[in-house]
């Protein structure tokens, strides 16, 4: 029924329908959503590292970060909080490139991005070196506001939004998967939009089984 919704409203905004993930409807505005404090980053304080399983890690500052944040991504994002906004427009530096300038150890299979502020979360390494991915510091021709991660963001729109670290600092590169926040805390390994991987496994069974316990109890 909820999809059946998403699908009617995206006809109605001109998108088509079949841009729309299982399970999400189309939105024109925004949303601001965040674990915990917004953390204020002037750019002259912000540095981006890539480290772990590399063999020549590596800081940027700002002034060195926009020498490399010249590419622009056009396409859809998805948050699992299940609205859609289509036809956004991103600018930042590749993550495939920052992180192929620290050359991977070849035992490296996952990442873990670290925030300002403390949030993490988790990626097989696959999922940005093989679609595009950015660390972003402009969308819709603007520098990135605060409450949507500025001055940069990970960006990763294949995947939902949660995945999409904000406030970025850190790009860990790890030779095992290690949990991010959202991940430690139920939600699924990877996030993958088109496949419904909202919550893991184990935690859909167990909110099941305690839906049943509490049908069962009536």
């Amino acid at each position: 029924m909820f999809g059946d919704r998403g699908r009617r409203r995206a006809e109605s905004l001109g998108i088509d329908p079949d841009r729309l993930p299982p399970g999400q409807s189309p939105t024109v505005k925004w949303p601001v959503l965040s674990v915990g404090d917004t953390p204020t980053i002037a750019t002259d304080q912000w540095r981006l590292s890539i480290d772990g399983s590399v063999q020549q890690p590596y800081t940027l500052d700002w002034a060195s970060f926009e020498d490399v944040a010249g590419t622009e991504w056009d396409g859809d994002v998805h948050c699992v909080t299940r609205w859609s906004k289509f036809g956004m427009r991103w600018q930042g530096a590749p993550v495939a490139e920052l992180i192929d300038r620290a050359r991977p150890q070849p035992t490296a299979t996952h990442v873990l991005a670290h925030s300002y502020g403390g949030y993490t979360t988790n990626l097989p390494l696959s999922d940005v070196l093989d679609h595009p991915a950015l660390i972003a510091h402009r969308a819709e021709g603007e520098p990135l506001e605060a409450d949507h991660g500025g001055p940069a963001r990970l960006l990763v729109p294949h995947l939902y939004l949660w995945k999409s670290a904000k406030w970025v600092t850190r790009l860990e590169l790890l030779d095992h998967d290690q949990l991010g926040f959202w991940e430690r805390n139920g939600y699924h390994h990877r996030g993958d939009p088109w496949r419904e991987e909202r919550y893991s496994v184990d935690d859909y069974v167990a909110r099941a089984t305690r839906r049943q316990v509490r049908r069962d109890a009536r």
